[in-house]
């Protein structure tokens, strides 16, 4: 046994130190600010909630423009259908999208977040909702501070009921691109009545998803908003990786701001030994994200340009020059430039190839959109009869050709086979198909016996439609020979 006396250190129980892996949300109370951009922010609002909402209304040809119809398998936009084998437009879409998110980026930073995301958007319109019913910052502050009354509780219960409405309305126009939505607002609403034969009614995936896309705007424009952006958003992370020194971003100018400290509107801020800014933080207070962006660029700051908007108010009303705040780039920062010179720079070759490849990409689209033919066709092969011989001087073939009309009106096409001598179609050479519609249609081709040797030998079919010489598909095949 060790009689060694123990130290005061021995004995003294350790500190234990919790440190949190996520950090508690703090309230943001985002103050309402005017100006140029906010203009700018608010008109892309209105646009982009235009085509959202009043997409799903619009006819063409006595249906709906956008449709999305995933039981029939067809997606209708405008006067185009789509069907899964045209998926890669779909990929076309997407490679356009990421292109032009990175095109952007480069340019001029988060420019899809502050204006057109439906996160930034959304959370536009119900701090929009929030002001109307409680007031502005302060008066949202005293009002959560308060105990609860019946005057605070009336107006919970109204920007709550507004927001819930406006999320299941934002729900109910998001299943629209997918079920007829004439047809879901009658069956939402009871119109048809329900004993009426081919009457619409809501089924079960309808009200999910009007539910789940409801609740989601709902939690994240109404509770979540800026966690959405610095948390969930995997944009925030790497957005580092396509900035670059000569890119716009919102930037506050130390040189000029700093030191920063309150003084009378007529002060001379040179005689004070301080710079423009006035440390009023109204920048900090009209930033839906809360934080500094005199702390320098952080990757919370979703470029909304709130705070430039801000900080000129308050410059004009000081009779400051504006653009303490503004949109200017690291080295025109560093190295003074003019506005033609951080132009001139915007047309370096990193930008150059993006726009080239965006560019590529899109003529590439609309080339293939605007030669694209109506007509698709699969043959395949009657497996259980591969040939025979027919009447004692035919050999014939069994096939099955899928023809599909992706126009919406409808054709009556002719089956022509080539590839051999006195080959013909024996029955099946035409066949009428309605507007956006497909059809198997069985098809016999012979052919005088001895005119080909015993074995496999390629031959085309021509399918063409009658009244549009036009549209022509051609698929090859196989003619066996026993």
């Amino acid at each position: 046994m060790n009689d060694r006396p123990k130290t005061a250190a021995l004995t003294k129980p350790e500190e234990v130190v919790e440190q949190p892996l996520y950090e508690m949300r703090k309230q943001i109370y985002s103050r309402a600010v005017s100006g140029w951009f906010a203009r700018w922010r608010w008109a892309l609002v209105f646009l982009t909630q235009l085509v959202f909402y009043g997409g799903p209304w619009l006819m063409w040809n006595g249906r709906q423009a956008v449709l999305f119809d995933l039981v029939a398998r067809k997606f209708y936009i405008f006067g185009i259908v789509f069907w899964p084998q045209d998926f890669i437009y779909l990929t076309g879409l997407l490679v356009v999208s990421a292109l032009s998110l990175f095109l952007f980026t480069a340019v001029a930073g988060r420019l899809w977040c502050g204006y057109a995301c439906p996160q930034t958007v959304y959370t536009e319109i119900f701090m929009w909702i929030e002001r109307k019913v409680e007031g502005d910052r302060l008066a949202r502050m005293r009002l959560d501070q308060q105990p609860m009354s019946a005057r605070k509780l009336g107006l919970k219960a109204t920007k709550h009921g507004l927001w819930v409405a406006l999320s299941l309305w934002t729900g109910f126009t998001f299943v629209g691109y997918f079920t007829p939505i004439h047809e879901l607002a009658a069956a939402v609403t009871g119109i048809a009545a329900s004993s009426a034969p081919g009457a619409p009614t809501l089924g079960a995936w309808e009200i999910f998803w009007v539910l789940f896309y409801g609740f989601a705007t709902y939690g994240n424009a109404g509770w979540m908003r800026e966690q959405v952006c610095k948390y969930m958003c995997p944009y925030a992370r790497f957005q580092s990786a396509m900035f670059d020194p000569d890119t716009l971003i919102i930037t506050y100018d130390p040189e000029r701001g700093e030191p920063r400290g309150s003084r009378a509107r007529n002060a001379d801020p040179k005689s004070l030994g301080l710079g423009h800014c006035v440390d009023c933080d109204i920048c900090v207070q009209v930033c839906p994200t809360g934080i500094d962006i005199r702390d320098g660029l952080q990757y919370e700051c979703i470029g909304c340009a709130a705070c430039i908007d801000g900080c000129n108010q308050v410059m004009a009303r000081m009779g400051y020059p504006k653009g303490l705040i503004r949109y200017t780039t690291e080295n025109a920062l560093r190295q003074k430039l003019t506005p033609r010179e951080v132009l001139a720079r915007s047309l370096r070759p990193r930008i150059l190839i993006y726009t080239g490849i965006l560019l590529a990409v899109v003529l590439a689209i609309g080339i293939t959109l605007f030669t694209r033919v109506p007509l698709k066709v699969d043959v395949i092969r009657d497996r259980g009869s591969l040939s025979r011989e027919v009447e004692g001087r035919w050999v014939e073939n069994t096939y099955r050709l899928q023809i599909m009309n992706t126009q919406e009106m409808p054709h009556r096409f002719v089956i022509h086979a080539s590839g051999a001598e006195s080959l013909q179609v024996a029955e099946g050479d035409t066949v009428e198909i309605p507007g956006a519609a497909t059809r198997m249609v069985p098809v016999r081709l012979r052919i005088d016996m001895g005119k080909l040797p015993a074995g496999s030998h390629k031959i085309e079919f021509e399918i063409s439609a009658a009244d549009d010489a036009s549209i022509v598909a051609r698929e090859r095949s196989i003619f066996l020979v026993r």
